[in-house]
């Protein structure tokens, strides 16, 4: 894939601004928002590679599997843009890695920000006026709102750029990709570790009875081995489970996903009713 010949302007940026707002039209349960992406960033990929085939494979690549939150989808796209421009070849694989390892955190960042501080503030700000029959009320939290909802998107595209240009070009090619793929991967494993950790609850009900003899006395109890898994380590068997899904989805490069999903569904029921799980 030959490198890029064509530097992106504010105009190109502007493309990408406007096509944010229409990302979520193409959500599905495959890629959520990958095709939106596809969709958003495709003007820059058009500038940045004009000869058709290297577009196709750049268009392919960002089909893939993406989800954030939309205030900072802009930073994800134009970051993305500006590795496309400035990486080699042999570099590309990068860029999807730190989609990968941004999206997480930039969606629990904007969700804590946005969804659950600025909007129940400027709610309130505008409810309060409503109610003491003013009706600027409403008229102000929507300015109030897209201030912040509209002026993050903007910022987060030129500024996602801009600094990713600089970055990129003020460091070694080799090295920059190298730090950011690293980046990228670490807080992606955060990202899925605290999720196995709180959303993944596998335990077992199980217990032993264990009866023992002490001077010439014999006593009963019983021993969970939930209990024992815990000491071992908090969470193993949800660890097992979602380790044995990803080896089984990685070997059929996620082909029966589906399947999959039916199986431990059928399972769970089985296990629940026989009081294993």
């Amino acid at each position: 894939m030959s490198e890029s010949k064509h530097k992106l302007n504010n105009k190109d940026l502007w493309k990408i601004a406007w096509r944010i707002n229409f990302m979520r039209l193409t959500l599905n349960y495959e890629t959520l928002n990958g095709v939106g992406f596809m969709r958003t960033i495709a003007p820059a990929l058009a500038k940045i590679y004009p000869n058709k085939r290297d577009l196709s494979e750049a268009m392919n690549r960002h089909r893939v599997f993406y989800n954030s939150h939309i205030n900072f989808d802009g930073g994800i796209l134009t970051l993305a843009a500006a590795m496309e421009e400035t990486t080699g070849p042999d570099e590309k694989d990068s860029i999807n890695a730190l989609k990968t390892g941004l999206m997480g955190p930039f969606a629990g960042l904007g969700d804590s920000l946005v969804k659950m501080t600025w909007t129940p503030i400027v709610g309130s700000i505008g409810a309060s006026l409503a109610f003491a029959g003013n009706v600027f009320g409403p008229i102000l939290m929507f300015i109030l709102y897209n201030i912040v909802n509209i002026g993050g998107r903007l910022y987060a595209v030129f500024f996602g750029y801009h600094k990713g240009m600089d970055f990129l070009k003020n460091n070694q090619h080799s090295d920059a990709i190298k730090r950011i793929s690293t980046m990228a991967n670490v807080v992606g494993l955060m990202v899925v570790g605290a999720l196995i950790a709180t959303v993944v609850k596998v335990s077992t009900p199980i217990k032993f009875a264990v009866h023992s003899t002490i001077s010439n006395k014999i006593s009963t109890g019983t021993i969970s081995l939930q209990s024992m898994f815990d000491k071992i380590m908090p969470g193993l068997l949800s660890l097992a489970v979602t380790v044995v899904s990803y080896l089984i989805l990685k070997k059929t490069n996620g082909k029966h996903a589906a399947l999959l999903i039916v199986i431990m569904m059928a399972l769970v029921v089985v296990l629940s009713y026989f009081k294993i799980l």
